[in-house]
């Protein structure tokens, strides 16, 4: 079905991991006996996309080639870059390591319990919706607060998904949304511009609504030090 589409994946591996309490970056923390980064690099390699733009800090590049390049032997890694402060720099960083695509897809390094099979499943999507994302409906009831922390409204929760990666594009209109984002940055100078994912910026910039693909509750990111043992316990499962 993909031979006559190019698909590239970016993952994301240039965060500092404030809230782990380590020296170590989340992403290369201990998870079973390798980095927690080894398992998404693992799924994306096994999967069928094509090539892997890895994006991390400019003192682990090194670092990386050695490790998941030579001694994992993760071939499907066709550059490995340096991220920026914020992580839609790191985003267009990788936007521009990309040789050629069609589609491209984009995943948060700190994500190790994605699999294969969840990543084929958007490849087949975005084909279809020319934009997707993986993500899982909220099983607890959602408070909208004011800035006093009181609750003031209670939204639909069969309305609300919590959105996961990886995201998947069509290259071409992803990196138009970016260099239009970057422009109203350049000229705002990032006030009123509050981004969180790429979806957002595919809505916000490029006026593409994304399609929600049902995910995995596996699929967590590891952000505080509670969540390295829950993703243990789910990559045994």
């Amino acid at each position: 079905m993909y031979k006559d589409k190019r698909f590239a994946a970016i993952v994301l591996a240039a965060g500092t991991g404030s809230r782990m309490k380590s020296d170590k970056p989340k992403q290369y923390m201990d998870l079973d006996n390798k980095e927690v980064l080894y398992y998404s690099l693992a799924a994306f390699s096994k999967s069928a996309v094509d090539e892997i733009i890895l994006v991390t800090g400019e003192k682990d590049i090194e670092f990386c080639k050695d490790r998941f390049v030579n001694e994992y032997g993760f071939d499907k890694i066709s550059q490995i870059v340096a991220g920026g402060s914020e992580r839609f720099l790191s985003v267009q960083n990788g936007l521009k390591a990309i040789h050629e695509a069609d589609y491209v897809m984009i995943h948060d390094g700190a994500r190790p319990c994605i699999t294969e099979t969840l990543i084929n499943k958007l490849m087949d999507e975005v084909i279809i919706n020319g934009a997707c994302t993986l993500g899982v409906p909220v099983k607890d009831t959602i408070k909208v607060v004011d800035e006093d922390g009181v609750g003031v409204a209670t939204p639909d929760r069969k309305t609300l998904w919590q959105v996961q990666t990886p995201q998947c594009f069509i290259y071409d209109e992803i990196s138009k949304a970016y260099i239009k984002m970057q422009k109203e940055l350049d000229e705002c100078g990032g006030v009123g511009i509050n981004i969180t994912d790429d979806t957002m910026i595919m809505e916000t910039f490029y006026n593409r609504k994304s399609k929600l693909i049902m995910g995995d509750y596996r699929n967590i990111k590891i952000t505080t030090p509670e969540d390295i043992s829950v993703a243990k316990i789910f990559l045994e499962i």
